[in-house]
Parts: C-alpha cells; structure tokens; sequence
C-alpha cells in the first residue's frame, strides 16, 4: 500500500513492512493502531524573522495547525505524516477495496521472493 505499509489479504490486517509487526485490521485507519507524536510545527519550521518582533514569522502557528508523525509501535519506522487542523481528528487517508485486491491477486499466482529493483551501482568512469 506505501513503502512502509502493507496488507495480509489472510488475516486483513494492516502490517509495518520493515518488521512485519501486526497494526489492527484493514477494514478500519491503520492509523488507529500507530504511535503518534504531534509535532510543534515550529520544530520543523522555525521562524525566519525574529518572533520577538515579528507576529507573523513564515513558521506555522501552532494554534492554527498541527503536524502528526505516525511510527510504528513495534519498531519505531516513521510510516505517515500528516499535516492537520488542532482538534480534527487524524486524516483517513486509505480503505483497501479487499474483495477487490483478493481478487486481482488471486490471477497474479504467489509471489516467493519479495520483489526488488535492479541493483544500483556506482557510475565509473564518469565525471558529472
């Protein structure tokens, strides 16, 4: 589903690809089963101009908006960042049609190996 977000079509549970750690089931926001850590915006945008003489700094107000990070709670792995109205709850940002993902990958067969690109190497002999 993402680079770090995955789907048990068995069992319709979300799981963190990088530990394979269980989240709470598919049919609801995976983020209901995440660590969350809700930012000061001013963390991640500090101000510019000096706030001490400055109302508006180019930094987000944090009585105006929230930044949520959601980890795994099993291995720490940042999966999702949000950025959100104070008091609105978390974004749902993802339902899985799981009849319909049964489905097409029923016709692709299993798959034995994870699936990778090629592998990257350096470029030698040539100066960029």
């Amino acid at each position: 589903m993402t680079e770090y977000l995955r789907v048990d079509l068995d069992s319709e549970k979300w799981e963190c690809r990088v530990c394979d750690h269980e989240i709470g089931p598919a049919t609801k926001g995976y983020k209901e089963g995440m660590l969350v850590y809700n930012r000061d915006p001013r963390e991640i945008h500090p101000p510019i101009i000096d706030p001490e003489k400055y109302r508006f700094t180019f930094s987000p107000d944090p009585e105006w908006v929230r930044i949520l990070e959601y980890y795994c709670p099993h291995c720490g792995t940042m999966v999702e960042t949000e950025y959100a109205v104070p008091g609105h709850p978390p974004l749902h940002d993802m339902q899985p049609d799981l009849p319909a993902l049964r489905a097409q990958w029923a016709k692709r067969g299993e798959v034995a190996e994870p699936v990778v690109g090629p592998a990257v190497t350096a470029d030698q002999g040539h100066s960029h």
